[in-house]
């Protein structure tokens, strides 16, 4: 559906509206608190434009920044600028949407500085959904990683939708666990849409601007630069209704996220390690200050409110098939809590190992099993 289809509440605001807004962010100087508190001021950007020296009333707005809205050289380069951004988004399929646009997030506008423009490649349905963040360590332990795919299958499961950065490691592990159940994954980028990063994420890329949605807050071209992350991170927090700390060692920027959810009263998770392991030393400080301690996926869903009367549903294991036999069933039983070796399986079973690998091998390929390291198996 085109956004010209859409009911005239729905579609946005006109290419003229976007295009003042862009020229009023492209402005040196100015950051979201300043042009929030100056479309508060006058209304709408079209006049901030157009207010010239009058917006040093403005709190925050001094003798130089006034100046530029007196300047009709830097005014007409800024609207230069806009137009052409607009056409660069539309042909490489690039939306954008502004605070006041109907389609952009209510919860990520209650923050205390939402994001001016939001640049949007993919579905923007999965805005609307309620979602919950899931970070992490970039050089994440096997464990993390294992743990962060399974939850994100398994809260896209439950209905919610799953944001993170598209980071190396538990990032990366959460948007691919939600693609591979068929969910929603929100990447929130610390450059433009365009520009993908890290590099060998592109294919996982390619399938969330297919399958969910890549937002950004800054413009087309704009590169990975160290110092966004931590401003973008408080989007990722905004757009959820809680955020899970997988993994994160004591200086780990999800700690950051972490911070920030608390600050736009979030719920705020985090997943317990090995006591020995140094990525996972920031997520039990922040279960030692008060952080949910996740045990599993219903620790996340019992925590989290209703959002416009939808009750959450609960994340359930893969329903076991009618042609499942007596002896496939007894396995699944003893597979029901934490994993189990093949020495232990035979001995609890009671099963002869050549009967017993052959059952196990059956469940794999009816993807309700799966063999970890050590000949040891789970449930999926």
């Amino acid at each position: 559906m085109t956004d010209n289809l859409l009911p005239s509440d729905e579609r946005g605001e006109t290419t003229d509206e976007i295009r003042d807004w862009l020229a009023l962010a492209i402005l040196p100087g100015l950051g979201c608190t300043l042009i929030h508190r100056l479309v508060a001021a006058f209304g709408n950007p079209q006049a901030v434009l157009a207010a010239g020296r009058t917006v040093a009333h403005v709190e925050g707005i001094g003798p130089k920044l006034a100046a530029l809205f007196d300047n009709p050289a830097v005014l007409a380069q800024a609207q230069s600028w806009a137009v052409r951004e607009q056409e660069r988004a539309a042909a490489v399929g690039v939306r954008l949407l502004s605070c006041t646009d109907p389609r952009y997030p209510s919860l990520l506008r209650t923050i205390h500085d939402p994001p001016v423009l939001l640049w949007c490649r993919g579905d923007l349905v999965s805005l609307q959904q309620t979602a919950v963040a899931l970070v992490g360590s970039r050089s994440a332990t096997g464990y993390g990683r294992k743990i962060s795919f399974l939850l994100a299958q398994q809260l896209v499961q439950a209905g919610l939708t799953v944001v993170s950065g598209l980071a190396e490691g538990i990032d990366g592990q959460a948007h691919a666990g939600a693609l591979a159940a068929a969910g929603r994954t929100v990447a929130v980028l610390g450059c433009g849409v365009d520009v993908v990063y890290p590099r060998f994420h592109s294919r996982l890329y390619e399938q969330i601007q297919a399958h969910g949605l890549l937002v950004s807050e800054y413009p087309l071209g704009t590169q990975p630069d160290g110092f966004r992350f931590p401003a973008r991170n408080r989007i990722i927090s905004g757009l959820s209704l809680g955020v899970v700390v997988v993994e994160a060692a004591a200086k780990s920027g999800s700690l950051i996220t972490a911070r920030m959810a608390l600050e736009q009263n979030r719920e705020v998770f985090a997943v317990p390690g090995r006591i020995d392991s140094p990525q996972s030393e920031g997520s039990h400080h922040l279960i030692q200050q008060g952080a949910q301690l996740v045990h599993s996926v219903e620790d996340i869903l019992a925590e989290l409110p209703t959002v416009g009367g939808v009750r959450q549903n609960k994340a359930t294991r893969q329903a076991v098939p009618e042609d499942i036999s007596a002896s496939e069933q007894k396995l699944l039983a003893l597979l029901a809590a934490d994993p189990i070796d093949i020495e232990e399986l035979t001995a609890t079973s009671g099963l002869p190992v050549s009967e017993l690998h052959g059952l196990l091998l059956n469940l794999e390929l009816k993807g309700l099993i799966r063999q970890l390291p050590g000949q040891q198996y789970e449930r999926e």
